[in-house]
């Protein structure tokens, strides 16, 4: 069996040879464009917020602009897009306000899409885009469609693909070719290959619960009737890792619980790993900001088998005109029978 953290820390190694450029909107940390980088191509990144960009700027090859993005900005040549936009507007944990929220950045890609006309575009994010607010993702979909693309989309969770992390999120892609996405492995990847050599530890920076924290987790569980308590098990992979469950005093919070009964807050690094992030990826910024990077990320080791999967589309022969698309009315579908 493959050691899980030397995987991870060599196979997620930059190595640019490509000559398609990607463009990574909304950018954050880089999780997205660190699976980018190591599947061969370079990345240019475009995040508002400073700490998650000098992050990327540190790691990455590319160069991430601390720029906030407007419907106005012109982008430099790029083939593939990709990107996050904004999900707190459609996140269960939010309001919910969609298209109303000044945190949208949908109007944004889309632009951007018309601008670049890339080869192929891809975007993450909240699995509620696809139920409760299903109305504004077909509105996505019939703006991307008249651009002349054909759209795949699917709901991935991370941990069949080698995260050990139960995470679900929504992938759309945009191409005028084939598309497939990668295979999910059968093997989950447990909390204990990915943190076992800290998870029992206490190293000086170790944050513990309180005995008020405690009593207030034990009516937590109690009132949500929660059968196993929330803590990490070294031998299931995780929940899934969020801003809020990282870095906040919350009932849910991560946390792993020590052979004496204590229960530890989660280590920066251990959240990291969890998310699949290399052991040398540093990240910028105060405790919370830290946090708040690698709870936002697309997880990387899921970034590069997507990106190895739009690598695969881009190197088929066979692609349409949007001319072609737009007047065919092409979907996924049809696209053996065409070709």
């Amino acid at each position: 069996m493959i050691n899980y953290i030397e995987y991870i820390n060599e196979t997620l190694k930059p190595r640019i040879a490509e000559n398609e450029v990607v463009i990574d909107l909304f950018a954050g940390c880089g999780g997205l464009s660190l699976g980018f980088e190591a599947a061969g191509y370079k990345t240019i990144g475009y995040e508002m917020d400073k700490a998650a960009s000098e992050t990327y700027n540190k790691n990455l090859v590319g160069e991430c602009f601390p720029i906030k993005l407007d419907i106005d900005f012109e982008y430099p040549k790029a083939d593939i897009l990709i990107g996050g936009p904004p999900c707190q507007p459609f996140s269960v944990g939010g309001h919910q306000k969609g298209i109303e929220d000044a945190r949208d950045g949908f109007p944004v890609f889309i632009d951007a899409v018309r601008k670049l006309q890339p080869k192929i575009f891809m975007f993450e994010n909240v699995r509620g885009l696809l139920y409760t607010n299903k109305w504004y993702f077909d509105l996505i979909l019939t703006e991307l469609r008249k651009l002349g693309y054909i759209i795949d989309f699917r709901l991935l969770n991370a941990v069949n693909f080698g995260v050990p992390q139960n995470r679900e999120r929504l992938f759309v892609f945009g191409h005028r070719s084939k598309f497939n996405f990668p295979k999910p492995n059968s093997y989950k990847v447990t909390v204990g290959e990915a943190i076992g050599d800290l998870m029992f530890t206490t190293p000086p920076e170790s944050k513990f619960f309180t005995p008020s924290m405690d009593t207030y987790v034990a009516k937590y569980e109690k009132a949500s009737s929660c059968i196993n308590p929330r803590d990490l098990y070294a031998n299931k992979p995780a929940r899934t890792l969020t801003c809020r469950n990282l870095a906040g005093a919350t009932g849910d919070m991560q946390r792993v619980k020590l052979k004496d009964g204590k229960r530890r807050r989660l280590l920066q690094r251990e959240a990291a790993r969890l998310q699949s992030f290399p052991d040398w990826y540093e990240f910028n910024g105060n405790e919370t900001r830290r946090f708040n990077q690698i709870g936002n990320a697309v997880p990387p080791l899921l970034a590069y088998q997507l990106a190895l999967a739009l690598k695969e589309c881009l190197q088929l022969k066979e692609h349409y005109s949007a001319e072609e698309i737009i007047e065919n009315n092409i979907q996924p579908n049809q696209i053996l029978t065409l070709f």
